[in-house]
């Protein structure tokens, strides 16, 4: 029996060359940002165990790291840093010989092409391994809102191009904002942790960050992850207080925070697909269960999809690959 159809969706999916002349969602190289560890000390680079192919790099090592993500298209890294000594205010943070402020300095002169974010928090440089200054067993929020500014203006300082807080604590965006304009740096913008779940999947990174916390948890200033109109919220408050680029975290769980962020903002939108993420498709793929390239470039696809800008991946030489190769963007 003959059918009379004048729409036939299918005719947009006839060939490759059509598929890509109809796609919706396009994305590029110049999206993606590489996180990466800085360890304190001489000739290191450290495999984490629990994330297969990620290392620590010794400032003097550096260009191990840096130069293949050159090539490979990708120009644009945030750094976490690994001190030797911690202490209960997590001084090192914002020392001015700190283990971030060394290596964006050694970058920024030895590679001028590459854009610098840094991590802002506490937690790898405190003795607890919590994200501000302690009273008893609490975190005492607006005591860690200055520590917090003093470290993003040692950042900035040191040549990062932007900051970025993941503390989590109140207020934190607008204090930042203040100390960076109070010190002519007006035009350096804040990418903001805004939307941070209380998750599980950040368990590889409290490894190759050794920042997992001495006591408790951190689920009285990183989100609920059950929240969703509590994300709207914190991504509100941190547009109020001058945030320039609004940052949900983890990504593939939380894809429709993306979206109801996206909806609700004009902002650029960041996603983080975080350490458990990247350490569950390792894992599968050596077990032979999944396709990772397959995996990684469909994981990366939806956060685009779902409405993001700015994708920052520990797959993101690969990324780079896949839309040079024409497999995804």
């Amino acid at each position: 029996m003959e059918m009379e159809m004048t729409i036939r969706p299918r005719r947009l999916r006839s060939s490759d060359s059509m598929r890509r002349l109809v796609r919706e969602t396009r994305m590029d190289k110049s999206s993606l940002i590489y996180p990466l560890f800085v360890e304190e000390g001489k000739n290191i680079i450290e495999e984490i165990p629990s994330m297969d192919g990620q290392f620590r790099y010794s400032v003097d090592k550096l260009p191990y790291a840096i130069e293949p993500l050159l090539e490979s298209g990708v120009d644009k890294i945030i750094l976490f840093g690994i001190p030797k000594e911690k202490d209960e205010v997590g001084s090192q943070a914002y020392a001015e010989n700190g283990i971030v402020q060394q290596a964006l300095r050694e970058i920024r002169q030895r590679y001028p092409e590459m854009m610098l974010i840094t991590d802002v928090c506490m937690c790898e440089y405190t003795s607890h391994g919590h994200c501000g200054v302690l009273c008893g067993h609490d975190v005492e929020n607006d005591k860690t809102l200055d520590l917090l500014a003093k470290t993003a203006l040692s950042h900035v300082q040191a040549g990062a191009d932007m900051v970025a807080p993941s503390d989590m604590m109140d207020g934190r965006v607008a204090a930042i904002r203040s100390i960076l304009d109070e010190n002519g740096y007006k035009n350096t913008p804040i990418m903001s942790y805004a939307v941070k779940y209380a998750s599980s999947f950040y368990g590889p990174f409290r490894e190759a960050a050794g920042s997992a916390p001495s006591f408790g948890d951190r689920k009285s200033y990183q989100m609920d992850f059950h929240n969703r109109r509590e994300a709207l919220k914190e991504a509100a408050l941190d547009i109020e207080e001058g945030a320039d680029i609004i940052m949900v975290k983890p990504a593939m769980s939380f894809l429709d925070i993306v979206r109801e962020v996206r909806d609700m903002t004009d902002l650029p939108l960041a996603a983080y697909s975080v350490s458990g993420e990247y350490a569950m498709v390792k894992a599968a793929a050596k077990m032979g269960y999944i396709d990772e390239d397959k995996i990684m470039c469909e994981m990366a696809v939806s956060a685009y999809r779902a409405g993001v800008d700015i994708y920052i991946t520990y797959f993101a030489k690969e990324l780079a690959k896949a839309m040079t190769e024409g497999r995804i963007g």
